[in-house]
């Protein structure tokens, strides 16, 4: 593909991916909860739930994705419950702040799915790559190889703007010492993947 086309789309998803949504804020919130160290299986499904919108698009299976419509309802549904469960379970985390080990509730299957569920069923995520990107780069000229450049092109734009946001709560959660501070985060955690969930679940 064109420098050009690489770098207008590299600009859009700059955009998109990095302004503040529903998946933002749950792995914000998960990492200032929890720490940044078991979070690598949310974002991994974040970055391949948005490799198949992605490859939606290029290949032509718009159709495919409106065809199996209640698999990704389902999908968008199953990531709402499970924000909703983890924003409990933040709420009534008890409060630890010594000790260098952070809490280990979530099995990593049980994270990369929660990350694939999010993805997959965010409509702000699927409206860009179905109905924007068209917009941005002609995909009818799109070949395998000009399709990995779009999937490489996506992942480092992906890998370098959570990992930021990775960062920027990690250092925020460095500032959390006593009791009181944590429980405040946990419970600030709880209200933003709550509503996290709410902003997916009002999305049509």
């Amino acid at each position: 593909m064109e420098p050009t086309s690489l770098l207008i789309f590299a600009g859009a998803l700059l955009v998109a991916a990095g302004s503040p949504g529903p998946s933002i804020a749950a792995l914000v919130a998960r990492v200032i909860s929890k720490g940044f160290r078991d979070v690598l299986p949310f974002l991994a499904a974040m970055w391949i739930g948005e490799a198949i919108w992605l490859s939606l698009a290029v290949f032509g299976l718009a159709v495919v994705a409106q065809s199996f419509h209640y698999a990704f309802v389902a999908a968008k549904w199953t990531g709402v419950a499970y924000l909703v469960y983890l924003a409990w379970k933040m709420w009534t985390a008890p409060v630890e702040t010594e000790g260098n080990e952070m809490p280990r509730e979530d099995s990593p299957w049980r994270l990369f799915a929660a990350g694939m569920a999010v993805t997959l069923g965010n409509p702000k995520i699927m409206m860009f790559y179905l109905a924007l990107l068209p917009t941005i780069i002609d995909l009818a000229a799109v070949t395998v190889v000009g399709w990995l450049e779009l999937t490489v092109t996506m992942a480092a734009v992906l890998i370098a703007i959570d990992f930021g946001w990775v960062f920027a709560a990690a250092q925020a959660r460095k500032l959390l010492r006593s009791k009181r501070a944590m429980r405040i985060a946990n419970r600030v955690s709880a209200g933003t993947m709550a509503g996290a969930a709410a902003a997916i679940a009002a999305r049509s």
